[in-house]
């Protein structure tokens, strides 16, 4: 079992996940998932291009600096996304759950 597969279950069994998704670092393309093939492609496509854009705006206040980690919490879910230089992984959990 790879590394990325061991985190994926890890992640999983945490109370409250709803879900794990892994994107390429251009966050097109789906690498792993837990949830089912649509919502996958959907979050792809919506979270690539929200990380795309966050990370302009960290870089036009600071050119120097760059997008770390995010956190979007609605009234359904938290939705925290890591973009790490090789790939885009995103939770979905349920905030009442953790």
């Amino acid at each position: 079992m790879s590394e990325l597969d061991e985190t994926i279950q890890r992640l999983v069994a945490k109370k409250g996940v709803k879900g794990v998704i892994v994107l390429a670092k251009e966050g097109s393309a789906v690498i792993r998932s837990t949830v089912d093939e649509d919502l996958a492609a959907k979050y792809a496509r919506l979270i690539g291009n929200l990380v795309d854009t966050a990370r302009s705006t960290v870089h036009a206040l600071d050119d120097q600096n760059d997008l770390t980690f995010l956190r979007v919490r609605t009234k359904k879910h938290e939705v925290m996304i890591s973009p790490d230089p090789n790939y885009i992984l995103i939770v979905i959990q349920n905030p009442q759950e953790h």
